[in-house]
């Protein structure tokens, strides 16, 4: 529940912000602001997997309670995000050394860009130097505690960045210092959680030599996450820098207003399900392959399920939302907006296999994140060249069809559950036939709903529940008549 309820109030904080950002600071501003972070994400390439590794690592210590060797893994930690630290400090001098170039198409002054990548880069660096050890209560099932103390400082951040933008001259430049003062409050009040949560949390006095040879374990797992994760930065993290390659900050903004939407979506599908990926672990530990795949059949429906219905909404919402919420001169084409919907269909639906794989810990198909990663750039920057932003966006959709529609259930049914993909597949099929039918019958259907959804917030909200009910209870009854198990998940773990 705590999870769920940070995550509305800092959804609306999102929204709100930034209505009011492009509102007193405009599209080109947002436009930078937007692609900065996706230079620092691109350097900060060098900590994927890192964490992940760290917090696999974690769980045997955290259960058997062994402090000391707790103590030993975070040092580790420490001492590995210190070298990444110093290896971002460098890429981001020379990094910089090109913005002329880069952002030779903005209009606004230079120094815009320095400041707005520099402070980024200083609220990324506190998480080396000093918020690395938030990977523990994560890995001990306490992410609450990083609600209450980091989350809520950055919600607090989020006012107080409005009230300057809107009431203060050189609103951006306040903007950037109230980004910096807050990073540094929430960097203190996390770790004065932590160092309230674990009392015996002390600096190991091993080397890093004789830590990294003790816990090899975390070397090869961060090896084989770090192809995983630049498939992930490939996808959320490249394309802005290739939209705005092909046109204009300004259509990076629109594009960073819709993919808003989208990553609330998946943000919403993760702390619904955050508690069960724990549940799968101790599943696949226990070894029972009957309970393993009915479980597996059943999370997959009910996340397919989901997933539908989050996709209708986003598809028929989204351009009155975007109407109401900033204005019809924001709009993208629906040739778009249908493949943002593609896309973030892929995304919610994939974590079922995802999630069962993690916690198989089966991550040696490096070639794949790889292949992805090339597909998608490669798609994106040829298709970008004749279609634009529609052509970029398919070359996402193309790769993760590849990757993650294919490979990635092949590669758990094969190696990890050890079944026939046939099951798999036959399963996909089911869910899919019938979550089409009902979901192309439904948008003939809501052409006969005789709302504007776009007049107000209060006709949106109507609008929402005439459509979101009736399209549940069909969608559910058509799933149901066809065996497709949606209703026992939440009887098998906690959902919360």
């Amino acid at each position: 529940m705590v999870a769920m309820g940070f995550y509305f109030v800092n959804l609306v904080l999102q929204f709100f912000s930034r209505k009011i950002f492009l509102e007193y600071l405009g599209t080109e501003i947002l436009g930078l602001n937007t692609t900065a972070s996706n230079l620092l994400q691109f350097i900060n390439l060098a900590e994927l997997g890192v964490g992940a590794a760290i917090a696999c690592t974690l769980y045997k210590p955290l259960f058997d309670g062994d402090k000391e060797t707790i103590s030993e893994i975070i040092t580790l930690q420490g001492k590995l995000y210190r070298n990444i630290a110093y290896f971002m400090i460098g890429a981001a001098t020379i990094l910089s050394c090109f913005f002329p170039w880069i952002f030779e198409k903005m209009e606004l002054p230079l120094w815009y860009a320095y400041a707005s990548f520099g402070v980024l880069l200083f609220s990324s660096l506190l998480s080396y130097f000093c918020n690395y050890k938030q990977v523990l209560l994560s890995a001990d099932q306490k992410d609450y505690k990083i609600q209450y103390s980091y989350k809520l400082s950055m919600g607090v951040m989020l006012i107080a960045q409005v009230f300057a933008i809107r009431y203060l001259t050189n609103g951006y430049l306040w903007w950037l210092i109230l980004q910096c003062l807050f990073a540094v409050i929430a960097s203190i009040a996390l770790n004065v959680v932590i160092k309230n949560t674990y009392p015996y949390l002390k600096h190991s006095r091993l080397s890093f030599k004789e830590l990294r040879l003790k816990y090899p374990t975390i070397v090869i797992q961060t090896k084989q996450l770090f192809f995983h994760k630049i498939a992930g930065f490939a996808l959320t993290q490249t394309s802005p820098m290739i939209i705005y390659a092909y046109t204009t900050l300004t259509v990076v903004a629109l594009y960073g207003n819709y993919m808003l939407i989208v990553m609330g979506i998946i943000s919403f599908m993760a702390a619904v399900f955050n508690s069960i990926s724990g549940g799968i672990g101790n599943l696949l530990a226990e070894g029972n392959k009957v309970q393993i795949l009915a479980v597996f059949k059943e999370m997959f429906s009910l996340r397919f399920f989901l997933s539908i219905i989050c996709c209708f909404e986003v598809f028929i919402l989204t351009p009155p939302f975007i109407s109401l919420w900033l204005g019809e001169e924001y709009l993208l084409p629906q040739s778009t907006l249908t493949i943002l919907t593609g896309i973030l269909f892929i995304n919610l639906s994939r974590h079922t296999v995802e999630t069962y794989l993690y916690a198989a810990g089966l991550f040696k198909d490096i070639w794949a994140p790889i292949s992805e990663a090339i597909i998608n750039i490669s798609l994106s920057i040829f298709l970008g060249y004749f279609f634009g932003l529609n052509g970029i966006l398919l070359g996402v959709l193309i790769s993760l069809i590849i990757v993650v529609f294919f490979w990635k259930p092949f590669f758990l049914f094969h190696y990890g559950l050890k079944e026939k993909t046939i099951i798999y597949i036959k399963l996909y099929l089911k869910h899919l036939l019938t979550s089409m039918f009902v979901f192309l019958l439904s948008l003939h259907a809501v052409k006969f709903i005789y709302i504007t959804p776009s007049e107000s917030m209060g006709m949106l909200l109507v609008y929402f529940f005439i459509t979101i009910i009736p399209f549940s209870i069909i969608l559910g009854g058509v799933m149901f008549i066809f065996r497709c198990d949606i209703i026992r998940i939440p009887q098998r773990f906690r959902i919360y």
